[in-house]
């Protein structure tokens, strides 16, 4: 079992796919976030609540590009959203690790974007969670911001507060067991993948004969 993190913009999503392509049970934070925040869900009212009910569309579902300007310029506003949203998502989470694990995949991976934000990545989560590793997926800053413009059509500065509100990638890197360095192609970083999931996959089976 991993934890699997990185940086806005650096792709973390695109090697979290090529995991479940590979046969790992991926356990993703932010769709769990965003089935907890479907129209008439009780954690949309406590957003409401706290942010106003403009938030919340004419269609009743969340307006997360009004949300999420307020919480990238206002850390406050950031703090409160985080103790909505991660507990509800932790809950979540353990009960599909719970189903995970007794499904007997051969590797589980917790795709948590804000891992090292929420201290996720410490000795006693490790040890509740049962995490063996944790994975960071790399690209530059200057790559970050750059993808952040071209895909979500984010001014220069507005993607640049983003990176800025998370930890610097670099940080993250320094604390990985692992990296996946997604500043290349495409083929590059799956061969990149494989190769880790190779790596975890072939360490799963011989620690199980050694403890047999």
């Amino acid at each position: 079992m991993i934890g699997l993190t990185g940086g806005i913009g650096t792709g973390k999503s695109t090697v979290s796919a090529m995991l479940e392509q590979l046969g790992a049970r991926v356990i993703d934070s932010d769709r769990i976030v965003h089935e907890l925040q479907a129209p008439g869900a009780p954690l949309l009212r406590e957003i409401a609540a706290v942010f106003g009910e403009d938030v919340i569309r004419p269609d009743g579902s969340l307006d997360r590009a009004a949300v999420g300007e307020r919480v990238f310029r206002d850390e406050e506003a950031r703090r409160k959203l985080n103790a909505i949203v991660h507990p509800a998502v932790g809950r979540e989470t353990a009960r599909r690790l719970e189903a995970a694990r007794a499904s007997g995949v051969p590797l589980v991976v917790l795709d948590i974007p804000l891992l090292f934000e929420t201290r996720l990545h410490g000795t006693a989560s490790r040890a509740n969670l049962g995490v063996e590793a944790v994975v960071v997926v790399y690209a530059p800053p200057a790559m970050q911001v750059q993808r952040q413009v071209e895909r979500n059509g984010y001014s220069r500065e507005e993607a640049e507060r983003r990176v800025a509100a998370q930890i610097p990638i670099d940080e993250k890197r320094a604390q990985a067991d692992y990296v996946i360095d997604n500043s290349g192609s495409v083929e590059e970083t799956r061969r990149q993948v494989e190769a880790l999931y190779r790596r975890l996959v072939g360490g799963r089976s011989e620690r199980e004969e050694r403890a047999c």
